[in-house]
Formats: structure tokens, sequence, C-alpha cells
């Protein structure tokens, strides 16, 4: 197992590009199940969830190539329609199979999802989508036991729910007649697979915004496509930039998907450069504390609501941070106050005060995803040495961030972890 090794101090400065959007490729990925052929997808970033995905797709029929940023995907018949819960645990995102199994095959035997400890995220919502389209549903021995041919129907979402827009939208795109996916998801994550879907040729109306139409079509054919950058991972190196007072360029990003971010981020005192493709943030020594509530977008991402809180660690003044998504997203605030920081969790609240005295490097325990991130841009401005453990959470969701940021200036490293 290994751990992230972090010297504190260093100012960064540079530019560094962002990779392709996990949350966008994983149910682009999945979404090769619906028909048989040669998928390829270019900006594709090395993950341990990307592989995890890799290895369920192959026992549904699929054969993975990864070189580089490149995938194909050459998808047959599939042997089984089970995704198994050895695979399923790894990774939320593999429900996912869900929808394109049951559409194509009229079946589908998945799992009930793993992934981050983050909140109950209860599957309830895709069940009741596909439920819509006509599939009978039993939940048995932990697994979701789903046949039927589908057809057009009504999907009004009691709350926004990005995975299942994504399932039920994959599912809808074979089903007999027209579907209506109403409080859709807007994510441009949402938007990037329905574009992917339409090259397909699947005929859909609406993606991003809170109404969804397909039109089912009999089938679809393999194509090609691009992977949006990665949102969080920008925002990510934008914060690393700003908590340690440096000027840091995130290129190959699409800046309209960051503006929740730079719009609380320029509340709080910070400055940016924004172009076609990329974001400069300007060097800040002081910056004031400022509360957000997270929301689905275009608000406020859950996904950077962590590594906000790292840098309202260093701000003047109190900052209110609300978490409106997960129930259970405040697992990092322990850990960050092994650093030093002045944080008083509730439930869904957290406020952030001032600490006159700067944080103090010290072994810290990542718990999410995300966590993860926020405890590697504390460590950025800790004085001496935090070692983040457990960074295989990091992993399933960052390309090389050690790398990126060491190419920031930032003293960082990756190491084995002895205990």
């Amino acid at each position: 197992m290994d751990k992230i090794v972090i010297k504190g101090g260093a100012k960064l400065s540079g530019s560094v590009s962002a990779s392709g959007a996990k949350n966008s490729v994983l149910p682009l990925m999945f979404s090769t199940l619906l028909c048989d052929g040669e998928h390829e997808f270019s900006n594709v970033p090395k993950l341990a969830d990307v592989h995890s995905a890799c290895k369920l797709l192959s026992e549904l029929g699929a054969e993975c190539k990864h070189d580089g940023t490149n995938m194909s995907i050459s998808v047959s018949k599939a042997p089984s329609i089970e995704a198994r819960y050895d695979l399923v645990r790894k990774m939320r995102a593999s429900v996912l199979s869900l929808g394109p199994l049951l559409a194509r095959y009229g079946e589908a035997v998945v799992s009930l999802p793993g992934g981050c400890a983050i909140g109950t995220r209860p599957i309830d919502l895709h069940i009741d989508g596909m439920k819509a389209l006509g599939a009978e549903i039993e939940i048995k021995n932990g697994y979701v036991i789903a046949k039927g041919k589908l057809k057009g129907g009504n999907i009004l979402f009691d709350t926004t729910t990005v995975g299942g827009t994504e399932n039920v939208l994959m599912a809808a795109v074979l089903a007999e007649g027209v579907t209506y996916i109403e409080n859709a998801a807007k994510e441009p994550e949402v938007v990037d697979l329905a574009e992917y879907l339409m090259k397909m040729g699947a005929r859909i109306e609406g993606a991003g915004t809170s109404i969804i139409r397909v039109e089912g079509v009999k089938d679809l054919k393999a194509a090609k496509h691009k992977v949006i950058p990665d949102r969080i991972e920008a925002g990510t190196l934008l914060i690393a930039g700003a908590i340690t007072g440096g000027k840091v360029r995130v290129n190959d990003c699409v800046p309209e998907h960051l503006d929740a971010l730079m719009a609380k981020m320029r509340e709080a005192g910070f400055k940016f450069e924004v172009g076609d493709n990329f974001i400069e943030v300007q060097e800040c020594q002081a910056w004031k504390g400022i509360d957000l509530t997270t929301t689905p977008h275009p608000g406020f991402p859950t996904d950077l609501q962590a590594q906000f809180m790292a840098l309202m660690t260093q701000a003047a003044g109190s900052s209110v941070i609300t978490e409106s998504i997960f129930e259970n997203r405040f697992m990092h605030v322990p850990e960050l106050k092994r650093l030093g920081a002045n944080i008083q969790p509730k439930t869904r609240v957290a406020i952030v005060k001032n600490i006159e005295a700067p944080l103090k490097g010290a072994p810290v325990m990542a718990t999410d995803l995300r966590a993860s991130a926020s405890l590697v841009l504390a460590g950025l401005v800790a004085e001496g040495q935090t070692e983040v453990k457990r960074v295989y959470h990091l992993d399933r969701g960052y390309d090389d961030l050690e790398g990126k940021l060491r190419s920031l200036g930032a003293q960082v490293e990756r190491r084995a972890d002895d205990q």
C-alpha cells in the first residue's frame, strides 16, 4: 500500500493539463454494452476505476485496450448478464451496467454497488426509472435482478441524480417509443454521455437541461469520442495553486464547467485569467472566509467541497460550508484537524475558523476519494512533513496527481507505506 509524503511551504507556479473526466469516462465505457463493435475513446485518464471498469466489461463480453490516453473497447454478445459483487463493490459506477444490459438483452443481474463511503446513495431512483420503462425488478441476495422488454415512459426523479439519469438514459435509447426524463441531472458528464450515444445513433434532445427526451431506436453502432476534461481535477489543481499563494494555469479544461468554483474563489478574493480552454489563478497572499452550499450542477459541486474546505482553513475570518448532497461527506474534517485546522463539524454543516498558527505536518488517513485530495492540499501549506495514507482512494479518481503537483514545484512523492 502506498502513501503520499508532502513537505509543505513551496509556492506553486507554472502550467499543468487536466486529464479526461473520471465521472464521464465510466458511463461512456458502460454505454458500449449497448451494441457490438469497436468503440474508440481518446483523452482517457489512467485511473484505478477505469481499470476496474475494464475488468467488469471483460466479463460482460468486451475487450478493453488502454494505450496512453486512447482506449478501444471491442464488444460482442455478452457471455453473462451478471455484474458480480466482487467487481461492483469496488466502484459504485458499476451499477451503470444495469441500463445497457437490460435494454439490449431484456435482463440484467447487477450487484448492489460499492465505492466511497460518503453516504448511503441508494439506487432506488435507478430502479424506479427502470420500472417506469416496463422492467420487473427484484432485489435478492444483494443483487438487482431486472427483466422485461423496455418501452418508453415518463420518469420524474424525486431528487436530481446523476447516475440515475445516466442509467435511465442508456436504457431508454433502445426502448420502444419515447421517454421523457424530468428533473434530469444537468452535469457536463451527462451531456458528454448523451453526445456519444447520439454518435452511436441514439435520438436524444435536451441533455444538459432538466427535461431530456429520448426516442428509442432499434439498434446502435460503435463510434469514436473524446472524453471531456475532468472539471474536478482541474478545480483541485487551481485550489492547489491558490492555497500556496501561487500562480497556476490549468490547460485543457472547459472554463464554464468551473464557473461555480471560480465565483466562490472570487468572492474569497482570488482573481483569474480565463481563456477558451484554460484557467489561471493569480497570486493571492490573503483571502477571506466565505460561506458555500453544495448543490447539483450548475451549483457548487460536492466533489470540490473537501478541497475548498482545505482552502478555507487558510482564510481570514470564518467560513460556513454546508453539504447538501451527501450526508457523510465530512470525514476529512478529523484529519484536517490533526494538521491543526480549526473546524467545528455538525451533521451537514462545518464551521471553519481562521488559525493564527500555520498547519503542522502529521500522518493523516484518507477516507474517500475527494478527502484524499483535501489532505494533499492541506499538506502543501503545512509546516514540516505530511504523510497521507491509504491513497488508493486518490488513485480511483486522479491521474498522477503527485506528478502534476511536482511539475508545479511541490515537494511531494509517493512511497511504499510500511505500516
